[in-house]
């Protein structure tokens, strides 16, 4: 049954004012920090094995120092997303990044484990809300129909970062030292973290040049912190995106050291190949955002069978390729697994933007990224490191991708649920708006 864009997804039209040139250099800009959020993130990937050599650390360490990021952005995102929505989305943007790059700088001065776990710790609190703040900012720019397509580029920006991340510090590493490549992904970021403000000012995009209005929608929708959770669609939106995400971070994390092991590369040689894996993930990213928008503008219930389609896909893909002998037939498929298995990130981002007041869209996507990464990004390189302690590597990567198989599931009943959580969500808007009118009525 074909159902168009319900009233529920947002009164406001953020974008109204907002030259097109404008919008594209704030999404340049925000896309560009979020690339020194992950390249600051996943340079440790890259060298791994110098760490594991230098230091004597066993794989369920290296995983924790991966993971602690993780899940410091899974528990900090919400509160930070809350007090940027109310203090103001720029100013604390630039303050993310300050923090990240100078935590950075800390973890290419560190002397031993200890202290390269608190530095990554601190790259975490940093790092923590910049994904749902940023992507809020990047969607209050650009008209709601493009809600997919941009999400899915602005996440696109996480596997371009993660893909420089490795590269860059895969070579710095190999010519320079591995305290190298941490300052080297420092130093762009505090670049960037400094001309942001010039250019990005708060009272061009900031939801309070819609204040009114919004506290109008607001009014009418009844309690919009509410629509975070208030329907079985958006709560299986954030669980089945977690439940991916455990697959492709957990790929993207050890994927350098998997080349390594397997197939006798150096830190250069395997950051490199790594990368070009983690660019399928990104043009995935926004391929499948695109696709998403194209075919779903009327029927926005088939970006949930998308995502089903994705999941299966990219179980399929890496499994076969993970029962195949080391060479490059294996490679190939790990890069087309990759290129699906990231799919769901826009359509999941549409779904919780449609289904969740603009108002705390920077609260909703912090949801988001709460469930990518205590679902996900967090736990998936931890067990993967210890289930390889137990049986190695390659074993681990084959067992891996049947959590693509769980993610389906909540997908669907996402699916089957979607319609009616839409038809209600009218329902409250309608009755919240008689209310309003009653009571300006008796006034």
């Amino acid at each position: 049954m074909a159902f168009h864009h319900s009233p529920a997804d947002d009164d406001v039209d953020t974008s109204i004012g907002i030259p097109r040139p404008y919008a594209w250099i704030v999404f340049a800009l925000t896309f560009g920090l979020l690339i020194s959020d992950y390249m600051s993130r996943q340079v440790l990937n890259a060298v791994f094995p110098l760490l594991k050599s230098e230091w004597a650390l066993s794989d369920s360490q290296l995983g924790l120092l991966s993971g602690i990021v993780a899940l410091m952005v899974g528990l900090l995102t919400f509160p930070l997303s809350l007090l940027a929505d109310r203090f103001g989305r720029v100013k604390s943007l630039v303050l993310m990044a300050l923090l990240w790059s100078l935590a950075t700088l800390g973890c290419a001065l560190a002397e031993n484990y200890q202290q390269m776990l608190i530095a990554r710790f601190l790259v975490g609190v940093g790092e923590a809300a910049y994904g749902s703040v940023g992507a809020a900012v990047v969607l209050s720019v650009f008209p709601k129909h493009m809600r997919a397509t941009l999400t899915g580029a602005f996440m696109a920006g996480a596997m371009f970062g993660s893909v420089l991340g490795m590269a860059l510090g895969g070579v710095l590493a190999a010519h320079l030292g591995w305290r190298w490549a941490f300052a080297g992904m420092a130093l762009f970021g505090l670049l960037l973290a400094v001309l942001y403000p010039i250019i990005v000012k708060e009272s061009r995009v900031s939801h309070k040049r819609f204040a009114d209005a919004a506290r109008q929608a607001a009014d009418k929708a009844a309690r919009p912190l509410r629509t975070l959770y208030s329907s079985r669609s958006v709560i299986s939106a954030y669980v089945g995106s977690g439940l991916q995400l455990f697959v492709c971070g957990t790929v993207i994390v050890w994927m350098p050291s998997y080349l390594n092991r397997y197939y006798q590369m150096g830190t250069d040689k395997a950051g490199a190949v790594a990368a070009i894996i983690v660019l399928c993930s990104g043009a995935g990213m926004i391929l499948c955002g695109m696709l998403s928008d194209r075919m779903c503008r009327n029927r926005p219930d088939r970006k949930i069978t998308l995502s089903i389609a994705y999941c299966l896909g990219s179980c399929l893909l890496l499994s076969l390729a993970f029962a195949l002998p080391f060479g490059l037939p294996q490679l190939v498929l790990i890069c087309l697994g990759m290129l699906i298995a990231t799919g769901t990130s826009g359509p999941a981002g549409a779904m919780v933007a449609n289904l969740t007041h603009y108002s705390v869209h920077g609260t909703a996507f912090a949801t988001l990224t709460l469930a990518n990464n205590l679902l996900g990004l967090a736990p998936g390189p931890l067990i993967t490191g210890k289930v390889s302690d137990l049986i190695g590597l390659q074993a681990a990567f084959q067992l891996l991708p049947l959590i693509s198989i769980a993610a389906a599931l909540v997908f669907f009943y996402a699916k089957r649920h979607y319609h009616n959580d839409i038809l209600r969500l009218r329902g409250e808007i309608l009755d919240a708006k008689a209310s309003t009118a009653a009571c300006e009525v008796q006034s």
